[in-house]
């Protein structure tokens, strides 16, 4: 079972954040610290939404294939359903 994350706790992992970086695509969560600089578009894009829901941006210029290539790797849980009050 994978872990689970709050969405303030991916928040805490944002890009001036000493934790990494953290993404949610689809309500998984992907730890893209050591991915930065690899990552084609540069850093700047994924420091942009670290911390943050980034499944618009993602989709906007990826496809399935990269995400299949890339999860097994960086994937490290999904975001928990929070109750709603």
């Amino acid at each position: 079972m994978s872990k689970q994350f709050t969405i303030k706790e991916v928040a805490e992992h944002h890009k001036d954040s000493d934790k990494g970086l953290y993404i949610i695509v689809d309500a998984d969560v992907y730890d893209v610290t050591g991915f930065v600089d690899e990552h084609p578009g540069g850093a700047k894009i994924l420091k942009r939404v670290a911390g943050k829901d980034a499944s618009k941006q993602f989709w906007k210029y990826h496809n399935e294939s990269v995400l299949k290539k890339y999860q097994p790797k960086l994937k490290i849980g999904s975001v928990k359903e929070e109750a709603k009050l």
